[in-house]
């Protein structure tokens, strides 16, 4: 493909679609351009680095997060959809968690999350500083949340490529882990109700329960401080 036919745009999607498929360490320019048919020096004349294409695939996705309007909703609704959309997104992409930790990412889909979570907050009442907190809260536990699934998949993606069975290496630390749990009274008592297999995951509905319990403490919070100020 030569080298006028390509947008920066075109190599983003397929860096996504590459990164979806391998992770980051699967990421690189020559797969890449292969995967778009071009040159690697073509890659590089749109995008310089490894490090802009992760920051810029990146960003991309963080336009995948739905918008709630603020105008038709109330906040409790509209911070509950706007955190499950984020929530959704980076199980659709666990490569951006494991990116958080690796590479400087910002953007006008980032900022735009931002800006708009701050905004749910102060429609809810908090003052300026509260609605840093809070928006800030509520990322740091959507992406608690998200990183276990992305962890899973980096291992298994991680095994598969270094093991030829990769199945029996999870099967023999699941037991190995199982057997140690069983020492601690909970965690055996757990283990009797549930499947091994199932040992290591969070139980279901936990994003759900956890999400509404912090927006229950904001409401709590807001209903305090203002009984507060009228008393």
């Amino acid at each position: 493909m030569p080298r006028d036919t390509l947008t920066a745009d075109r190599i983003v999607r397929a860096a996504i679609e590459l990164l979806d498929e391998e992770g980051l360490d699967g990421l690189n320019m020559r797969s890449l351009a292969k995967r778009l048919g071009s040159a690697a020096t073509a890659v590089y004349w749109h995008i310089k680095t490894k490090d802009d294409l992760v920051r810029l695939a990146g960003d991309a996705i963080w336009h995948e997060v739905e918008a709630p309007d603020l105008a038709a909703t109330d906040w409790r609704t509209a911070a509950a959809a706007h955190a499950g959309a984020m929530h959704a997104m980076l199980t659709r992409h666990p490569w951006l968690v494991q990116a958080f930790g690796s590479h400087l990412l910002h953007g006008p889909g980032q900022a735009r999350h931002n800006d708009l979570s701050l905004a749910i907050y102060e429609k809810a009442g908090f003052a300026a500083a509260d609605a840093d907190r809070a928006a800030a809260t509520v990322f740091t536990f959507v992406l608690g949340s998200a990183l276990g699934p992305a962890a899973q998949v980096s291992l298994n993606r991680r095994l598969s490529k270094n093991s030829a069975d990769a199945e029996q290496l999870m099967a023999d630390a699941m037991t190995r882990a199982t057997e140690t749990a069983m020492q601690f009274p909970r965690l055996r008592e757990r283990l009797d109700t549930t499947a091994a297999k199932d040992y290591a995951s969070a139980p279901d509905h936990t994003f759900a329960f956890g999400l509404q319990s912090v927006l229950d403490g904001f409401e709590a919070r807001l209903t305090a401080d203002r009984a507060g100020r009228s008393g």
